[in-house]
């Protein structure tokens, strides 16, 4: 519902990346490419998990549900911006750009809870094996993601309520590929001192808590395999947390960098990179790191590959 005291304009300009006219048939191909390979990939690994009754562990259980998420997140914004790219129609109505919002936060918290979530259970799996099977029961694992569906609606439905909250100047161009709140309020007129509060805290608890209790899982298990005393089991556990370390690295290096660590230096150019980075890059990678690094998944998919029609 538009609040009543918005301005009359009833729509944004997406004014999308910072690349030349003639270079937006290059790019429009690339992001094309890369959306299409995420949406297959996290697909495929959805399957595999699906199919595989070896991969029915509380582990591959977080990750067919990353997976879901890796694909809603990157559908938020990348279609929206495919659409501006090769019609020029950069507007998008209030209503559709407050959605946006919405459900750029919501799958973005949502991410960073399911990662620590399998954070927590290679912390069980390495730290407490004898226990694992004890303490990451089904029912434990459906908590997890539960909670982590909770806690992402709410914080996406604080921001978005307190978006509405907002009027708008008479400039009404977003520069930024998709909604994003940050420049949403920037273009306000009204006093925006409670939504940076709200971005500060419930940053602070959807973000940085997360990646601190990666941090202390990690930390954990790292003292755990200087304890081992053979070669194999160090290798064997650093197989086992190596593609998860790469998506932590990728997905919260980009968001910190971004929200958490400003600079004077700081351009717009460098946070839309950014953007692309935890939006549109990662999600496409996560298929090729479990994939590719992971023994079973490559093992599910020799055993899908090879199954007769």
């Amino acid at each position: 519902m538009r609040p009543g005291n918005q301005s009359s304009m009833s729509e944004f300009l997406l004014l999308g990346l910072p690349i030349l006219p003639e270079q937006q048939g290059v790019f429009f191909l690339l992001f094309l490419g890369m959306y299409l390979t995420t949406v297959l990939g996290n697909l495929l690994i959805v399957l595999l998990i699906w199919v595989d009754s070896r991969l029915h562990t509380p582990m591959y259980f977080f990750l067919s549900h990353l997976a879901l998420t890796d694909i809603s997140f990157s559908s938020v914004t990348v279609p929206k911006m495919l659409v501006n790219m090769k019609t020029q129609h950069l507007s998008i109505p209030y209503e559709g750009c407050v959605s946006q919002t919405y459900f750029f936060i919501f799958f973005a918290d949502l991410d960073s809870f399911l990662i620590t979530s399998m954070a927590y259970d290679r912390y069980v799996a390495i730290c407490h094996p004898l226990h694992y099977t004890t303490i990451m029961r089904l029912s434990v694992c459906v908590m997890l993601v539960a909670g982590s569906w909770v806690i992402a609606c709410a914080c996406a439905l604080l921001h978005t309520l307190l978006l509405t909250r907002l009027s708008f100047c008479a400039d009404h161009k977003v520069p930024h590929f998709f909604c994003d709140l940050g420049a949403l309020l920037k273009l306000s007129c009204s006093d925006t001192s409670l939504n940076q509060l709200v971005i500060f805290t419930a940053g602070l608890t959807a973000i940085m808590l997360p990646f601190l209790c990666i941090l202390v899982s990690y930390g954990h298990i790292g003292v755990t395999i200087l304890q081992v005393p053979s070669t194999k089991g160090i290798f064997k556990a650093l197989s086992t947390c190596g593609s998860h370390l790469s998506v932590v690295t990728l997905y919260y290096g980009a968001i910190i960098g971004l929200y958490f660590l400003p600079s004077s230096s700081n351009t717009n150019d460098k946070n839309i990179i950014a953007s692309v980075i935890y939006t549109v890059v990662t999600p496409m990678l996560n298929p090729f790191i479990y994939s590719l690094r992971n023994k079973d998944m490559k093992g599910a998919l020799r055993k899908l590959s090879s199954k007769k029609p």
